[in-house]
């Protein structure tokens, strides 16, 4: 009778410890999906996209479908480019390593993309009446990320993309129904002609609109050779033209809840989805490479200047945070976040330097060119000197090679690609500037405990030699396509490289 009791009892205890285990489960479940508001602002919502295929807009998207799995809409706008349709491209991307863990969590994710077909450079965004019908009904939110970011592009296509695209997505969000926020892209550099940059709009280097009518019937070779004086103390036209874009969305936003984001020089990621991703050789991902290669010997910059790059998660965690923000808290004014790290947690290109180079000596890059030892000078007389001393001879001998055993010659017409994008990249290395960064630390104030952690723009946690540590070893990984496990013959390689130098110095 005791055994029967107490057998009752142990039943009735794993009953109800069973169903207190639920209750538990289902009561986390549902604090975790309410416990960020952030996230929880965007299940259910439309978005739309514009430069989804980029390297930003990939991490945007991804972070999107992951973080708020209850999204109801991701409208992308793409259009067809370098021989590809726009469904090609679309494919191309979902295809991305990017992509992987939200893959994992939510195998049909790509339900929730739509793709729009769509032009920025074209009026009304050469959007079909049936997309825009569309897109005018449903679109909670935009987020504004395409731009051309060649600094070298020219001043009539930067313009027509830059700020004119920008200027007709704003018409086009003026007449959505549902619309609740407009996020812009812009970059911390847009007002590079100051030293100190607050979180304002500044004067425009130009009237924009004067500006569009003279390049609309301006011929192209003209514009060409007028472009530097148009620039005047901008240093090219990326800069110039999202300087033009940030003052077009202050004079034209009407009613419309707007928050522009300036990132400064975009890295590699630093936790999400994965460290170290990076899919461009943009900025300084390329000068990366070409130094792990032994290619990059010498480099025109400031070791004391402040190296002011900003991972790309922590510029998505931050827009969509403000995002979230602006739609919920509807500010009175239009905010502008600098999305910067050198006021906070500052790191100097002298540094940078060092960590790179101790990167790649441990995690050498597959089949380098000669051992990796770049170094930097600000001196432009040193510099002329080792790039045709390190640069120019060793490209030109090792061409001559080429052509020798019957291949085609290649190591000239990189170091010459090489030298370009250094020069592009010299006005930013060899001077800091102050960005106050007041906006971004209130959206932190402003998140909860959860939201901090989901949405981490937090810099001051940054370690920048693990940082740049990862940063190299995601362009071996995801630039280069090179697997870890090929580091030991790397390895090898390189003595070889060093074993052949030691052998020819001793000759001589």
């Amino acid at each position: 009778m005791t055994d029967r009791s107490n057998l009752k009892s142990l039943k009735a205890l794993f009953l109800y410890l069973l169903r207190y285990l639920l209750q538990e489960a289902k009561g986390r479940t549902e604090v975790g999906s309410t416990m960020s508001s952030v996230s929880a602002y965007y299940n259910g919502k439309t978005v739309l996209i514009t430069g989804a295929t980029g390297f930003m807009g990939k991490v945007l998207v991804e972070k999107l479908l992951r973080s708020s799995p209850d999204v109801k809409a991701v409208y992308i706008l793409v259009r067809p480019k370098a021989g590809q349709s726009m469904q090609e491209r679309v494919a191309n991307m979902l295809k991305c390593k990017v992509f992987d863990r939200v893959r994992e969590d939510c195998p049909n994710f790509h339900e929730k993309i739509k793709p729009i077909n769509a032009e920025l450079t074209q009026p009304k965004l050469a959007i079909s009446a049936e997309d825009e019908e569309e897109l005018l009904t449903r679109v909670n939110i935009v987020f504004h990320c395409a731009a051309t970011v060649r600094f070298d592009e020219p001043l009539k296509h930067a313009l027509q993309l830059n700020a004119m695209g920008t200027q007709r997505l704003l018409e086009l969000a003026q007449q959505m129904q549902k619309l609740e926020a407009f996020i812009h892209i812009s970059t911390a550099y847009a007002n590079c002609v100051r030293k100190c940059i607050d979180e304002i709009i500044y004067p425009p280097p130009a009237e924009p609109k004067k500006l569009f009518d003279l390049v609309e019937w301006l011929d192209e070779s003209i514009i060409q050779d007028i472009t530097p004086k148009l620039l005047g103390d901008w240093p090219n036209t990326y800069t110039y033209t999202k300087a033009l874009s940030e003052y077009l969305i202050q004079q034209e936003k009407g009613n419309l809840n707007i928050a522009i984001i300036r990132p400064s020089i975009v890295g590699a990621s630093w936790h999400e989805p994965f460290p170290g991703w990076i899919d461009s050789f943009n900025g300084t991902s390329g000068i990366f490479v070409a130094a792990g290669k032994g290619i990059l010997r010498t480099v025109i910059a400031n070791n004391e200047a402040v190296a002011d790059m900003i991972p790309v998660d922590v510029v998505i965690n931050l827009t969509l945070a403000a995002g979230w923000y602006t739609a919920v808290h509807r500010p009175k004014n239009m905010l502008v976040y600098n999305c910067t790290t050198g006021g906070i947690n500052p790191f100097f290109w002298g540094e940078m330097e060092q960590y790179v180079m101790s990167t790649f000596k441990r995690n050498p890059l597959e089949q380098a060119f000669r051992t990796p030892n770049a170094h930097l000078t600000s001196n432009y007389l040193i510099n002329q000197y080792w790039i045709t001393v390190s640069h120019k001879a060793p490209a030109i001998l090792y061409d001559l090679y080429m052509r020798l055993t019957g291949r085609k010659p290649r190591m000239m017409k990189i170091i010459n690609r090489l030298h370009k994008s250094m020069m592009l990249l010299q006005y930013f290395s060899t001077q800091s500037w102050d960005w106050s960064s007041d906006n971004m630390n209130m959206l932190m104030s402003q998140l909860n405990t959860e939201d901090k952690k989901l949405y981490n723009f937090d810099v001051r946690q940054l370690h920048w030699s693990e940082y740049i540590e990862s940063y190299c070893l995601g362009a071996k990984k995801y630039l280069l396509n090179e697997d870890m496990s090929g580091i030991p013959a790397a390895k090898q390689h390189l003595r070889k490289l060093r074993n052949i130098r030691a052998s020819s110095t001793l000759r001589h």
